[in-house]
């Protein structure tokens, strides 16, 4: 574990994706509104993280590699405060194109727990690039790193010609490509190195409805995604059941969850996709990457909010386990 972390060091992720600010409303409810049966809210306290595709990039930071994040960053508070706690972790900043404000999701909790989520983005979101200048604006940046990451949130960032565009430039340098998907959006990618979908990504990826009380078709479903898609491994995330791992469309072993407490799993897909891209772009092998996957997103999901996981909390995660 202490080498891959020494390899991961010397590593760069571009990462390309809906980026997001996510803000904490903290406080305390002791009664109920006279004006309707709803709980009034103490505020304590706020705070704000890094969302979405930002988050990605703070994990990757946080795990030791440089991270470089394109996305789009409005013109406003949100935006100026997004970017600062990037720049603030020595995160490079890459603002593409767009209009409209930054996407805000507000979680309010109350003790610890949350209460309701409020979110501020704009139907009329403008975000897409001009397909001639996306050689312009990745070209060089892609030269410069080992991976790159599409991390969707179906905010409309990521397009079918981006992808594209984005993957030839990666693969003419072999860079790794890795994504994490949001099936509903239908965006088209093809043969790259790592997806990572959820379970319930998984099955919509895979064009299969869940049968109620049925076991995950493991099998099926993995063979359908490569059918489709062509991906050199894939991990689907399950939950408290760990990560299921597949290789050329075969499904192969399930590495049981090394989460030890599960507080909150805001965040955790985002730990999971860079650690992985971390460990295979460090030279790891599948099963190997995942593990050390498994371990930052035990970690991560033990701590409230979106979170990040440092090489210190790793290591005493695994040699805890090991003991």
């Amino acid at each position: 574990m202490k080498s891959l972390l020494n390899r991961i060091s010397r590593l760069h992720v571009l990462v390309i994706g809906d980026v997001m600010l996510d803000h904490y409303i903290w406080g305390d409810a002791q009664r109920i509104s006279p004006e309707a049966p709803v709980p009034v809210i103490d505020v304590e306290r706020d705070s704000y993280s890094a969302g979405g595709a930002a988050n990605v990039a703070l994990n990757l930071a946080s795990l030791g590699a440089k991270a470089t994040i394109a996305g789009f960053f409005g013109r406003d508070d949100a935006g100026k405060r997004l970017s600062g706690i990037l720049t603030q972790k020595g995160i490079t900043t890459i603002a593409t194109p767009g209009s409209g404000s930054t996407i805000v999701k507000t979680r309010i909790l109350v003790r610890r727990q949350q209460l309701c989520r409020l979110d501020r983005e704009s139907p009329q979101h403008h975000y897409a690039i001009d397909p001639e200048k996306i050689e312009e604006t990745f070209d060089k940046v892609i030269r410069k790193v080992d991976a790159v990451i599409f991390s969707d949130y179906a905010k409309g960032l990521l397009t079918d010609e981006l992808v594209a565009k984005v993957t030839a430039l990666a693969r003419a340098q072999k860079k790794l490509v890795a994504l994490d998907p949001k099936p509903r959006r239908k965006l088209k990618f093809y043969q790259p190195d790592l997806i990572t979908p959820n379970r319930k990504e998984a099955l919509q990826l895979a064009g299969i409805e869940p049968e109620p009380h049925q076991p995950f078709p493991a099998a099926e479903v993995c063979a359908r995604i490569y059918e489709q898609y062509r991906p050199k491994h894939l991990v689907i995330t399950l939950s408290e059941d760990g990560m299921l791992l597949s290789h050329n469309g075969r499904a192969g072993r399930i590495i049981p969850t090394m989460a030890r407490e599960v507080f909150d799993v805001s965040g955790a897909g985002d730990t999971a996709i860079a650690a992985l891209t971390l460990g295979l772009a460090a030279g790891a092998v599948l099963e190997e990457a995942a593990q050390f996957a498994n371990i930052a997103s035990g970690v991560v999901v033990g701590k409230l909010g979106t979170a990040t996981v440092t090489p210190e909390e790793i290591l005493a995660h695994a040699d805890t386990e090991e003991n």
